[in-house]
């Protein structure tokens, strides 16, 4: 009688259970140790347009395959599952999934581990299909492009006429006169960095910025931003310096403009961003598949409960918010995304009050699409 009792519990339990898994609102999804499919809610199986049948036991990266934005399958290991699998943390991220139909699906992920005195046991996932938001972040973004095109009309005349009024040309002005002219020009040139990088990141959201690539030396490229950026440095009296590490040369194929912009954005920021008196220093390591690249400041770091946010955009980390009110939160945001054009990664590591790396590789070996028309690529990074 007490088997019998037990097992008509355990028998409610699993029911129980199976209508709680059910009844989630997402699509969810969960596999064994071994990535095959365990269970699936009817969300899911709407989703990906698949009957439970189709699924209950097939490898889950193989069945339901994960697509980039350009259509390209993504690699096993930066699956979000494999990376639950390995870290045994919790993982979120948007992608493309391939519907049963062959049609893409963008969604948003987050996947768990199930974990056991530290042993992974599977995992699930539950995701939700993002197309309406998919849509809006489109639209938002043809919005900006269509509204910073317009304003640099009207910014150019002001420039124009700023720079006529302070060199004389419709006469002579008090110096009074002059500081208020050099203040509308230093706005007019912050809101034109502003509408450049606004464009600049429509056009890597749209896919339509081509690399033009072409033989360079890494270290020379960043010699080429360090001067540009001297006078901003020294008005802090902020230190710079170049160091290439290791034998090998610092030679790749990459695109100029797009290296150097990266490269201004990082070493700016960490200008911009560490008190007076500072340092930046970067170093070029070239290794046999690809170049590294490292940006270290002495500035106020990142704190620790926002580091998984950096890359985002329009995000700014509060301890800097609180120093400095002209950011936008869009550098770090585009950075990434040009590494992206150039077949890149990139990373950080750094502490509060302890300063900042940024690193970043790029391969020697990266073959480009160079068929897109060149006034789709970075020539327009700076205009």
């Amino acid at each position: 009688m007490a088997k019998r009792t037990s097992e008509v519990l355990s028998s409610e339990k699993r029911a129980e259970a199976n209508a709680i898994f059910n009844s989630i609102g997402d699509g969810a999804i969960a596999t064994d140790e071994f990535g095959r499919i365990t269970r699936v809610n009817p969300v899911a199986l709407k989703l990906l347009q698949y009957t439970e049948s189709e699924l209950l036991g097939e490898w889950f990266p193989k069945i339901v395959v994960a697509m980039e934005l350009n259509g390209k399958v993504l690699n096993l290991i930066d699956r979000p599952i494999t990376r639950a699998f390995l870290t045994g943390q919790p993982v979120a991220a948007k992608l493309f999934y391939r519907r049963k139909d062959g049609q893409p699906l963008p969604v948003s992920i987050n996947v768990s581990p199930i974990l056991l005195n530290g042993k992974p046991l599977g995992a699930i996932e539950l995701f939700r299909d993002i197309t309406v938001e998919e849509e809006i972040d489109r639209m938002k973004s043809e919005f900006i492009s269509l509204a910073s095109h317009q304003l640099r009309t009207p910014l150019s005349a002001i420039k124009t006429y700023s720079h006529m009024l302070v060199d004389g040309y419709m006469g002579k002005i008090t110096p009074t006169q002059k500081k208020a002219l050099h203040t509308i020009i230093s706005a007019t040139n912050r809101m034109n960095e502003l509408i450049s990088t606004l464009l600049n990141i429509t056009r890597i959201e749209s896919g339509s910025i081509a690399a033009t690539p072409k033989v360079l030396k890494v270290d020379r490229v960043v010699e080429e931003v360090l001067k540009e950026l001297a006078l901003m440095a020294a008005d802090k009296s902020i230190a710079t310096s170049l160091k290439v590490s290791g034998k090998g040369s610092t030679s790749i194929k990459t695109d100029n403009l797009i290296l150097k912009e990266i490269l201004t954005n990082l070493i700016s920021n960490g200008i911009k961003y560490t008190p007076e008196g500072g340092r930046i220093d970067v170093t070029v390591k070239p290794r046999l598949a690809d170049v590294l690249i490292s940006i270290t400041d002495t500035g106020w770091g990142i704190p620790k409960d926002v580091q998984n946010q950096i890359f985002s955009k329009f995000f700014r980390a509060h301890n800097i918010v609180r120093r400095e009110t002209t950011g936008t939160g869009l550098g770090l945001y585009l950075v990434r995304g040009l590494i992206d054009i150039l077949g890149g990664r990139i990373w950080f590591k750094s502490a509060e009050q302890a300063g900042t790396t940024f690193t970043f590789v790029l391969p020697r070996n990266k073959v480009f699409d160079e068929t897109k028309e060149s006034k789709a690529g970075l020539g327009a990074i700076k205009g």
